[in-house]
């Protein structure tokens, strides 16, 4: 019988289904996969890892979330070999399980593991939120609210929030990293119990493999160059945003001065940024072209990164951090968009391609950190050098975005 305090959603309300989906992200990503960033300068306090593991675990879960990814593009395969193809809500709700289990792992004083932990919940991470978004985003596309689908990339921008200022409570509170940790896994275990009834039921939009049976014959797909940069420029946004998502506190530690409460402020207010851009992201005409919105988009996040290196104070690093996170949800969103209008019966293999390009962006970040650590005259000089690539590769991008545009007009979109 569920708990009486959880409010009861139904599986077909379109917005129910949204609010689902948000949670579900809140829990795999905000929680499984980014609780790390606040808790990695307690980890540090506490003297279990140094800032080179630190890294290594970072990049542990970034290929786990490139090996996710892959698993991803592999199911149309897979479902072809079985006759079946997977159910997208089974596979979020197995996740959400494996979130909970593996966040709770790390409360475990056993450093050898953590790397295999992180790795596992990186490849769930990915497998959860591409099996959400595809579900959701085709079950509100099947009941004629197509808009909704981006409330759910809310979710890690909540998840981060909540992360956030709780770890920033803990710090106050003189709490061990092991129990933030523990902490963590019970709030995804809630989240897991919120959202159950939802994924469980409902029925399954067109399956990951592509359009249902039945369906209409899909359009034909974009030129295959214009599909090949949409993925090399997603990829860019992988490698542009990771440096400051990850290092953030301790960026913003190394800068100002010892004792200053604002480092811990920092990542909540980048999760609300999120959470606010993608609720933006709904309001925004379907008639926009998504190139250009994501070239927008990576020349905010550009700009941030480069505002927190030319003003390194509070201020600096507060705006910053709301920049960076207002576009970070929205790029995935307009990208899965734009990635189902290139290429629409494609399904899971094409987004996980975008998805697989996105994490081997990701997973450059943290060892260029170490490297470049390593070899700067101070820890401040190396991450300066860091954000300066990151910054250029969000404008490398943005540039191929604009290339697009100007290659494959809005009319030719419109004819196919």
């Amino acid at each position: 019988m569920p708990l009486r305090f959880i409010p009861r959603i139904r599986p077909d309300r379109p917005l129910h289904i949204a609010i689902a989906g948000t949670a579900t992200l809140a829990a795999a990503l905000g929680i499984g996969r980014f609780a790390f960033t606040p808790l990695l300068p307690m980890m540090l306090h506490d003297g279990v890892i140094d800032l080179a593991a630190g890294s290594w675990l970072a990049t542990a879960n970034y290929i786990g979330y490139l090996v996710g990814a892959l698993l991803y593009m592999a199911l149309p395969w897979l479902g072809r070999r079985i006759g079946r193809a997977a159910p997208g809500a089974a596979l979020a709700r197995g996740g959400l399980v494996l979130t909970v289990l593996l966040t709770v792992g790390l409360a475990v004083p056993w450093q050898a593991g953590w790397p295999t932990l992180r790795f596992i919940a990186g490849v769930v991470s990915a497998m959860v939120f591409l099996s959400t978004s595809h579900w959701c985003m085709g079950r509100l596309t099947a009941l004629g609210t197509p808009a909704l689908g981006g409330l759910i990339f809310c979710g890690p921008g909540l998840g981060i929030a909540l992360t956030g200022l709780s770890a920033s409570a803990m710090v106050a509170a003189h709490w061990s990293a092991a129990t933030g940790w523990a902490v963590f896994g019970g709030l995804a275990a809630l989240l897991t119990a919120f959202v159950w009834p939802v994924l469980g039921r409902g029925g399954e939009a067109a399956s990951a493999g592509g359009p249902a049976h039945g369906t209409p014959s899909a359009p034909a797909p974009s030129p295959a160059a214009e599909r090949a940069l949409l993925a090399i420029a997603y990829g860019l946004a992988g490698f542009g945003y990771i440096v400051t998502a990850t290092f953030l506190p301790v960026i913003a530690r190394t800068v100002l001065p010892a004792g200053s409460p604002w480092p811990d402020l920092f990542w909540p207010m980048f999760g609300g940024g999120v959470a606010l851009g993608a609720l933006l992201s709904t309001r925004v005409a379907q008639a926009r072209d998504r190139r250009l919105l994501l070239a927008a988009c990576y020349l905010v996040q550009a700009a941030a990164i480069v505002l927190g290196m030319a003003w390194p104070g509070p201020a600096g690093f507060a705006l910053g951090s709301l920049l960076l996170g207002l576009p970070f949800t929205a790029i995935t969103f307009f990208a899965l968009q734009e990635a189902r209008r290139e290429w629409p019966a494609a399904g899971a293999s094409f987004t996980g391609l975008l998805t697989a390009l996105y994490g081997i962006g990701q997973i450059a970040g943290p060892p260029l950190v170490a490297l470049l650590l390593s070899r700067a005259a101070s820890r401040a000089e190396g991450f300066h050098w860091a954000l300066a690539l990151a910054a250029s590769s969000l404008v490398l991008g943005a540039g191929l975005y604009g290339a697009m545009w100007k290659r494959w007009p809005a009319a030719a979109h419109a004819s196919r």
